[in-house]
């Protein structure tokens, strides 16, 4: 048994993973904010939602009253989509600096987050071969 690739670390990676390709897009929307005709990107993970509505994900349900969820998907890639819909700026871009430091300081705390879970497991695994001499 591999003590480090286990279910849940591997969702750390991808959670991870999918926080900077998150942190990329809105660094690249602040980065272009004052960019002629620029339209702002989102990185979305909708399409997990939708896979879900259309019942691909199964779980044993033991009472008839229980709701259909289950197991991960199989693509974990975030998607990253273009806001065409609103104009913020005379010279057509779309970019709104404060939503995007806003989005940024959220992304940050949850990446954070994950890198102190991760750390976590990582640290016990090391307490556990300590203890093995």
């Amino acid at each position: 048994m591999d003590l480090l690739q286990n279910p849940t670390t591997q969702l750390l990676e991808t959670a991870l993973s999918s926080s900077m390709t998150r942190q990329n897009t809105i660094s690249q929307n602040i980065a272009n904010a004052d960019t002629p005709n620029y339209k702002a990107k989102k990185t979305v993970f909708s399409h997990e939602l939708n896979r879900a509505q259309e019942g691909q994900l199964e779980a044993l349900k033991t009472d008839r009253r229980h709701l259909e969820f289950g197991g991960r998907p199989s693509d974990d890639s975030a998607a990253v989509v273009t806001r065409n819909n609103t104009v913020f700026n005379h010279n057509g871009n779309n970019v709104d600096i404060d939503h995007e430091m806003s989005e940024l300081a959220k992304n940050q705390i949850y990446y954070n987050t994950l890198i102190d879970r991760l750390n976590g497991r990582f640290n016990s695994v090391r307490t556990v071969l300590g203890q093995g001499r």
